[in-house]
C-alpha cells in the first residue's frame, strides 16, 4: 500500500518513473527481492534467509515504480513441469482446480489467469515460462539469453513475462530488459522497437517431434489453425520435420539430472531428506552412477540439440509449433508422465529453443472440448526479439473467440 500510494503521488505531480508507475506484479520465489527469502520451492529450504537486494528483474520493476504484491509459487529446485512442492504444497490450475497449472513458473501463470494482477515475472530453463502460460491460458515470452539480464545467469536461464495480452508483456519487456552489470552473459543494451507492421512472413509449421510424448489431437489441431489463420493473412506456411532425436532429448534430461544430483547430494541428510521425493529420485536413479565421460556426453547431445534448432529455423522467419504436447494432467502429479524417470519427457518443443538461445512465445489460441486452453508456440531468430512479439501481437487479433476468464 505504501508502494501504491507513493505511485500515485508521483503521477499527480506529473512524474511517474515509468508508464508501469503503481503497476501491480508478481516475481517467481527465485526471482531474489531484497527482504525476502528465496527458498526456490523446496522445504530443504524453509530456513533461508531474506536477500539482502533484488536480482536484476526485481530491481528493474521496482525502479519502474511497479507495486510487488509477492512472490508466487514453484517445485523444488523449479525442475518440475508442475505446481507441486515440498514447500508450498499444490498450485492448481485457475480454469480446474483438478488440473495442473504446469510450471516451474507454475503459481505466476496461475495468478495471471486468476488475474491477482496483471503482470508476473517468471523464469525459464527448458519451457518453465511457456508450459505454464499454455496450461493456464495466458501469454508468456521467452526471450533470447541476456536479453533480460538475470543473476546469476546460467546456459538457457532467462527470465521474462507472463501476462494476459501481449501488449502487456511488451510494456514489461521495456522495462525488464534494461541493462545491468552482474549479468555477465547480457547481451549488449538495445532500443527494441516492437511498433513496425507485420508484413508477410515464411513460416515453419512443426508439428511432430520425433522425441518425447506424442502430441495429443487437440493440440496439433490448435497449432493447425494457427497455421491456416496465418496463411489466410498471406504467410507463406511450410511444414518442418522434426530436428530432435531420442539422443538429444535423453542428453538433456541426463545433464540436468546431473546437475540436480550435484546440487542436492551436497545438502546434509536432514536438509535432504526434506526434497521432494519424485525430485529426489529422478535426480539419482542414474546420474549417482555418471561418470564424467557420461556427463560430456550428456552435454555434446545438448550442443547437437542446440545446432539442430538453430538450423530447422535458419529457412523462415519464425517457427510455428505445439508448447506442451498434452492438453491437460492431475494437480498432484509432478509431471505429466508422473514418472520419475521420465520426468522430461514433455519438453521437446520447449527446451531446444532455450538451448539454441532463439526468442520463443507461449500464445493461448483456443480451448479444448472440455473447455481447457490450447496453446502455440511462435520461434524467431536469434536475437529477433522484437520479432516474435510483433508476430505474435498479429496473431493474438486473428485468434477464435475467447472464452471468460475464470471466476
Amino acid at each position: 500500500m505504501a508502494a501504491a500510494a507513493a505511485a500515485e503521488a508521483r503521477w499527480r505531480a506529473g512524474a511517474p518513473l515509468s508508464a508501469l508507475d503503481g503497476v501491480p506484479v508478481t516475481i517467481k520465489e527465485n526471482i531474489r527481492t531484497r527482504g525476502d527469502p528465496s527458498p526456490i520451492g523446496t522445504r530443504a529450504n524453509e530456513a533461508a534467509a531474506p536477500e539482502h537486494d533484488d536480482a536484476p528483474p526485481a530491481a528493474r520493476l521496482r525502479d519502474a515504480g511497479c507495486v510487488i504484491l509477492g512472490k508466487t509459487t514453484m517445485p523444488d529446485y523449479g525442475m518440475l513441469s508442475s505446481g507441486v512442492s515440498s514447500l508450498h504444497g499444490v498450485t492448481r490450475n485457475p480454469w480446474r482446480h483438478d488440473l495442473n497449472p504446469s510450471g516451474s513458473s507454475s503459481g505466476a501463470a496461475a495468478a495471471c489467469a486468476a488475474r491477482y494482477a496483471p503482470l508476473h515475472a517468471g523464469t525459464d530453463i527448458g519451457g518453465s515460462l511457456r508450459l505454464p502460460a499454455a496450461h493456464c491460458g495466458v501469454f508468456a515470452f521467452k526471450p533470447s539469453l541476456g536479453r533480460v539480464p538475470i543473476h546469476p545467469p546460467y546456459m538457457g536461464r532467462v527470465a521474462g513475462p507472463i501476462t494476459r495480452t501481449v501488449a502487456d508483456a511488451v510494456l514489461m519487456m521495456q522495462v525488464l530488459a534494461r541493462p545491468d552489470p552482474r549479468d555477465f552473459m547480457a547481451l549488449p543494451p538495445q532500443d527494441l522497437d516492437f511498433s513496425a507492421q507485420t508484413t508477410q512472413f515464411r513460416i515453419g509449421l512443426l508439428t511432430d517431434m520425433e522425441a518425447g510424448l506424442a502430441v495429443a489431437p487437440e493440440v496439433r489441431s490448435a497449432v493447425e489453425g494457427a497455421a491456416k489463420a496465418l496463411a489466410a493473412t498471406g504467410c507463406a506456411v511450410e511444414p518442418v520435420r522434426s530436428f530432435l532425436t531420442e539422443e538429444m532429448l535423453d542428453g538433456m534430461c541426463r545433464f540436468f539430472e546431473a546437475r540436480s544430483h550435484e546440487e542436492i547430494s551436497s545438502l546434509p541428510a536432514a536438509r535432504r531428506q526434506k526434497v521432494l521425493p519424485f525430485i529426489a529420485e529422478w535426480c539419482t536413479w542414474r546420474a549417482a552412477r555418471f561418470s564424467g565421460a557420461e556427463v560430456m556426453r550428456a552435454y555434446g547431445a545438448v550442443m547437437a540439440m542446440r545446432e539442430a534448432a538453430v538450423k530447422a529455423s535458419r529457412a523462415y522467419d519464425f517457427l510455428l509449433c505445439p508448447v506442451s504436447p498434452v492438453v491437460s494432467y492431475p494437480a498432484e502429479w509432478a509431471s505429466p508422465t508422473n514418472d520419475p524417470r521420465r520426468a522430461l519427457e514433455h519438453i521437446a518443443f520447449t527446451v531446444p529453443f532455450s538451448m539454441s538461445e532463439q526468442p520463443a512465445a507461449s500464445l493461448h489460441w483456443s480451448a479444448s472440448a472440455e473447455g481447457l486452453p490450447l496453446g502455440i508456440q511462435l520461434v524467431g531468430r536469434r536475437f529477433d526479439d522484437a520479432g516474435v512479439l510483433r508476430l505474435a501481437q498479429f496473431i493474438e487479433a486473428q485468434r477464435p473467440a475467447q472464452r471468460p476468464w475464470p471466476e
